[in-house]
């Protein structure tokens, strides 16, 4: 979210989720295996649970087409980026708003050559600066002189998204220091559902509508209350099949930091009794937002966002600060690799491109990551039984002894999610089973480094614990460079 710092080192929230021979990836056609009652620590299907037992929550079509995105570029773009500023005051001169050479185009070509599905474009910012010619106020892109005072941005990066096979989503801040009548809550809310409605009636398809719970005091002095049952309402209504995301989802939650790291475990479930709103905090509310709820009601997955600079406008001085590609590889791992998904900032700069150090290590990080994962063991054979213990095992052989450099994991989520303890094991062909790698939840993906200095010839995958029912989880073996 756009919870981070300006230069007064202030963040928002400072400042105001049996079997044989099975395929591995073929496992729609297979039942689930119930938890057995002699195994209560491994299949724990309890009174906390309240529930029938297969009743777990479970993603709508559009949860699970933005899960499988993966990767998305988030846009933070506006007048910001002309005032070297993270938080606009409002009082900026629109006639400041002048990208030389602006092409949407090029930031969606990155996108999608960087590996992403989709974008997602700041419409405005806390500055209450509106990046389409809006008819709700002066301060947009109408009043500049880019374009004659005829451009729309989020016109033009909605169209090359599609151009290029990204989906697109959008980013409205409900804080709003520029309208005169924020802090008059309901007039400040009629405002800002008509810019909403604005945004998803003009635009096409839009995939996520993004929203943060930054909320400062008006200029009237007066504290805004902002209405999201009928917030969300309107986009229920003008886009059903979007995605909502903020901290109280309701259908995805922010993932509690933007340091790129998502908790570990990592349940998509929740407890919609713990944040209710979008800006509220604690403790109990930021170990919601990073690990979920085994137990929860609702599903509501978590998406991870961070920037690859310093800031999330564009600032010239942080041309030289752009994240490694190693630190980019380790926020893969904690992202993706955790059940989430990554919205990775890459801020256009002030002629309207992607600046070419950030390009560049977008190209470099696309291509470790393809490295890393070229050389998929393929044509495993995996055979699945339940142990005496009430665990479910997994055994397949390699083709040939294999340097096992990364195992990634996946459960059926379509049927919810189960897995709350697990183990990767390998043995070099002596029978001695040694441990490459063990963790508690796997959801979506969770991706594990091996020992590539350690050869294997058979590969173990043993579900210790799950919460109600059980079944394969998919299998992918990717081997280590030679």
């Amino acid at each position: 979210m756009t919870d981070h710092r300006d230069g007064g080192g202030v963040s928002r929230r400072e400042f105001a989720g049996l079997l044989g021979g099975v395929a591995a990836g073929a496992l729609g056609s297979h039942p689930q295996l119930a938890g057995s009652p002699s195994a209560p620590m491994h299949a724990r299907s309890d009174a906390r649970t309240r529930r029938a037992r297969g009743d777990r929550p479970r993603p709508t079509p559009a949860q699970l087409a933005w899960q499988r995105d993966e990767f998305a570029l988030f846009l933070h773009f506006g007048v910001n980026t002309f005032t070297d500023r993270e938080w606009g005051d409002g009082k900026e001169d629109p006639k400041s708003f002048n990208p030389a050479v602006l092409d949407a185009r090029q930031w969606a070509r990155v996108a999608r050559e960087a590996g992403a599905r989709a974008v997602i474009l700041t419409a405005k910012h806390h500055d209450g600066f509106c990046l389409w010619p809006t008819k709700t106020t002066a301060h947009s892109v109408a009043s500049s002189p880019w374009r004659g005072g005829g451009g729309d941005v989020v016109r033009e990066c909605a169209d090359a998204a599609r151009a290029e096979g990204l989906r697109v989503g959008l980013y409205c801040s409900p804080w709003d220091r520029n309208a005169a009548v924020y802090g008059d809550s309901p007039r400040y809310n009629d405002l800002y559902i008509a810019q909403l409605t604005e945004l998803l009636t003009q635009y096409g398809d839009i995939a996520e509508v993004w929203f943060d719970g930054a909320n400062g005091e008006g200029p009237n002095g007066k504290k805004q209350t902002y209405d999201w049952p009928r917030i969300w309402g309107t986009v229920r209504r003008l886009q059903p099949n979007a995605v909502i995301f903020s901290d109280a989802g309701p259908d995805v939650r922010w993932i509690g930091n933007e340091t790129g790291s998502a908790g570990d475990p990592n349940w998509s479930t929740v407890n919609p009794a713990i944040v209710t709103a979008p800006g509220v905090d604690g403790p109990e509310i930021i170990r919601s937002l990073q690990h979920g709820d085994r137990d929860g009601t609702v599903w509501r997955p978590g998406e991870t966002d961070v920037s690859i600079r310093p800031g999330w406008f564009y600032h010239p001085a942080e041309d030289e600060m752009v994240k490694s590609v190693e630190a980019l590889m380790r926020i893969w791992f904690s992202s993706v690799g955790r059940n989430s998904k990554l919205l990775l900032n890459v801020p256009p700069n002030r002629d309207g491109l992607l600046a070419e150090a950030d390009v560049r290590r977008l190209r470099e990080f696309r291509e470790a990551r393809d490295a890393l994962f070229a050389r998929e063991v393929g044509s495993l054979a995996w055979s699945w039984r339940v142990t005496d213990g009430g665990r479910l095992e997994g055994l397949a052989s390699l083709p040939s002894p294999t340097p096992v450099s990364v195992v990634r994991l996946a459960e059926r989520i379509e049927e919810g999610q189960q897995v709350a303890r697990y183990r990767v094991e390998g043995d070099a062909g002596n029978g001695t089973w040694r441990l490459l790698a063990e963790g508690q939840t796997i959801g979506y993906c969770k991706l594990d480094r091996g020992d590539p200095a350690v050869r294997v010839e058979r590969l173990r995958v043993t579900i210790d614990e799950f919460v109600e029912t059980v079944a394969p989880v998919q299998v992918r073996c990717f081997a280590a460079a030679p």
